[in-house]
């Protein structure tokens, strides 16, 4: 290897916790987000022989953001016909009193309520509110990632952010204050305790099961407080025999489940006003890749 191609790749490396990112809050998928920037890397050497890449983060990121594109606007059509809903894969990380400065995150910038969210807008709005509200993409360089005009993609990260605004559930992101919340939840719900866990419900709450028609998962929404609540005690009588632990789902308290070893459920939660909004069940096993067997 050339100085020049061992200075490629040391910068490469140095940038690919940002483009990692940035694919996966485009693609919702830690999976597709690796394989589109290990393919990026393949990109970058070949344009690197053709003529010196000088700015190999803001090359690399608009390539990256072009590639997951491409990739969303292929997977939509999957997921339009995936069995029941459709979840990100989460983000899970095993030790929640670890300090964040010591962990290489990619959750600082990526929550998991948003990414939910973002599943309602299209490809096109998705990749232009990402790339700009997020990470601070100029229009200019948006422009050549989605095909489209300056003014043309600052319209569409207008309207992906009202879509945004008018569509995202409630929740706080203060970690602590999320923390307190599941902690009450997860002892009522072990307790069997419905009137509490009812209370630590808001009443408009949602909870989304993902199977992926590979395990058992509600095939529907479950909304209301006391449905959600009757529907969690169920899940918690089922699972009494799982091995439970407390992990970090995009940063913020969750939980996971393992059954003879094995990854089973990772479960998170959008908390406001000191109660749950909406509850996350990630069942298919696909999904469940950052959930390793039990250490």
């Amino acid at each position: 290897m050339t100085d020049r191609q061992q200075r490629l790749a040391d910068d490469y490396t140095a940038v690919r916790p940002r483009l990692l990112r940035v694919a996966y809050a485009v693609l919702g998928s830690w999976a597709e987000a690796e394989d589109v920037v290990a393919e990026c890397w393949l990109r970058v050497v070949a344009a690197d022989a053709r003529e010196p890449v000088r700015d190999v983060e803001g090359w690399s990121v608009v390539a990256v953001a072009r590639a997951a594109l491409d990739v969303l606007r292929s997977a939509r059509s999957r997921r339009e016909s995936y069995v029941g809903p459709w979840l990100p894969e989460p983000m899970i990380d095993e030790r929640p009193g670890a300090d964040p400065a010591d962990r290489v995150t990619l959750d600082e910038s990526v929550g998991y309520a948003m990414l939910v969210v973002l599943e309602r807008l299209s490809p096109a709005e998705r990749t232009a509110f990402v790339l700009h509200d997020v990470f601070g993409v100029p229009f200019s360089e948006l422009a050549s990632v989605v095909g489209r005009s300056p003014e043309a993609v600052r319209q569409l990260a207008s309207r992906a952010r009202r879509r945004m605004r008018d569509a995202a559930p409630r929740h706080d992101v203060d970690p602590a204050a999320h923390a307190a919340v599941v902690e009450r939840f997860l002892g009522a719900a072990v307790g069997g305790d419905l009137g509490v866990l009812i209370e630590l419900l808001d009443p408009d709450v949602e909870a989304v099961s993902d199977g992926g028609g590979k395990v058992s998962a509600a095939l529907r929404p479950v909304r209301g407080a006391d449905r959600v609540a009757r529907f969690l005690a169920g899940l918690a009588r089922k699972n009494a025999d799982a091995e439970t632990s407390v992990v970090r789902v995009n940063g913020l308290m969750g939980i996971a489940l393992r059954r003879d070893g094995r990854p089973d459920t990772v479960i998170s939660f959008a908390v406001a006003g000191g109660r749950v909004t909406r509850i996350h069940i990630v069942r298919n096993p696909d999904k469940l890749a950052g959930l390793g067997p039990t250490p």
